[in-house]
């Protein structure tokens, strides 16, 4: 009976059902893992000049025609502090007018050296600037209604190299907001203002393209309805960088690449008044003027008059303004070599570059024509002083 019992107990434990196997811990969700951080890409490092030695014979078209005209226009930057000095001194001995005595003196106390960019390109872009004649009043009227602004008194400069001489030649525009110092007003706030804006007016003008390419030559005369010219000049800028209208035009499909000369955008500027105070405002940069000597030439970045067609503008990063510049180049819209021995005596908002040059071809109309077609490839030359150090790290 007992083991009947026990089997019977045994059956039973068999006939059990069996307990499910216990679910296995389930482990916590991993933290996910944090983004890789993206770099910044690398900012290439700023273009910077090379001057490779050269020699004169190695200069196209060498001896220019003129050099009895280009050491007048070097001389009008004189004197010249520091390595050109003693050139400024010879110079001044060489008889007038006497071409091959000009030869002789820039051979002899010159060297040239090849303007080369840290890119590596050994040529580029040289344009053409000029001094326009617009017509204006000393009196706004219905029909002159566009103010040509002197510099306004809210406008701060700051000299950087003040506190830092590594960024000599550097300034800071803006003006004071509370305690702050903000950027200043742009083109398109200054404009939509009018004669509401802080600012002197010298005078007032009848079209805003004449006064738009007013500003970027930095330059020109005013004439006036009784028939009187005024002079003005450079006083300063907002401190916005530049923005070229014509690409903007071309990047709208507005124009073609051929048709983006001032000529082009004054066309279509004509056609399309509706969209004009848009493409003038994508250029924020805003220069503020001065009234000068009519009797003078129009006044470059060295506070001398400039030499039609032997003065140039150039990038004085890398090319010390005073200095002279062979320049080799075409005429505009042409194979013409222009191979010239200039002085460097401008600079420009546009200018930016080791190889890059604008190129001065006077007053009015004609000079205008052509400034405004000039788009040209060219090389360019320093010379420096013989046996004076170079002016940069080569």
């Amino acid at each position: 009976m007992r083991n009947a019992l026990v089997a019977a107990i045994v059956l039973l434990a068999g006939c059990a059902p069996v307990p499910p196997k216990p679910e296995p811990l389930a482990c916590p969700a991993p933290a996910p893992c944090p983004a890789c951080p993206v770099c910044p890409p690398v900012k290439p490092p700023p273009e910077s000049a090379r001057y490779l030695e050269s020699t004169f014979a190695e200069l196209p078209g060498w001896p220019s025609r003129g050099l009895d005209q280009s050491l007048r226009a070097f001389l009008r930057s004189c004197p010249r502090p520091g390595r050109l000095a003693r050139p400024c001194e010879l110079g001044a001995a060489v008889a007038p007018d006497d071409e091959q005595a000009a030869r002789v003196f820039f051979e002899t106390n010159f060297v040239p050296h090849a303007l080369v960019s840290s890119d590596g390109p050994d040529t580029g872009l040289v344009t053409g600037y000029y001094e326009p004649i617009i017509e204006g009043s000393r009196t706004p009227n219905d029909l002159h209604r566009h103010p040509i602004f002197g510099v306004p008194d809210d406008l701060i400069v700051v000299d950087l190299a003040a506190t830092n001489p590594e960024v000599r030649g550097m300034r800071l525009r803006g003006r004071v907001e509370g305690r702050r110092l903000v950027p200043y007003y742009p083109r398109g706030e200054i404009d939509s203002r009018g004669a509401a804006f802080p600012a002197p007016v010298i005078a007032w003008t009848a079209d805003p393209v004449e006064l738009f390419f007013l500003q970027i030559q930095g330059s020109g005369q005013v004439r006036l309805e009784s028939g009187e010219r005024i002079r003005i000049g450079y006083a300063d800028q907002n401190g916005h960088p530049y923005r070229s209208l014509g690409r903007y035009l071309i990047d709208r499909g507005e124009l073609a690449l051929e048709q983006a000369s001032m000529g082009g955008i004054k066309a279509w500027a004509a056609a399309n008044p509706a969209k004009l105070q848009e493409a003038l405002n994508s250029n924020p940069s805003y220069v503020f003027f001065r009234e000068l000597p009519v009797t003078n030439g129009p006044v470059g970045a060295l506070g001398i008059p400039l030499t039609p067609e032997l003065s140039v503008a150039v990038d004085r990063r890398h090319v010390p303004l005073g200095a002279p510049v062979y320049l080799a180049t075409t005429f505009p819209l042409s194979e013409e070599p222009l191979e010239r021995l200039m002085a460097a005596q401008d600079t420009g908002g546009a200018i930016r570059g080791v190889v890059r040059a604008d190129f001065y071809w006077g007053t009015g109309p004609e000079a205008g024509a052509l400034a405004g077609r000039m788009r040209q490839q060219g090389r360019m030359w320093l010379l420096w002083p013989r046996g004076e150090a170079l002016p940069l790290p080569n």
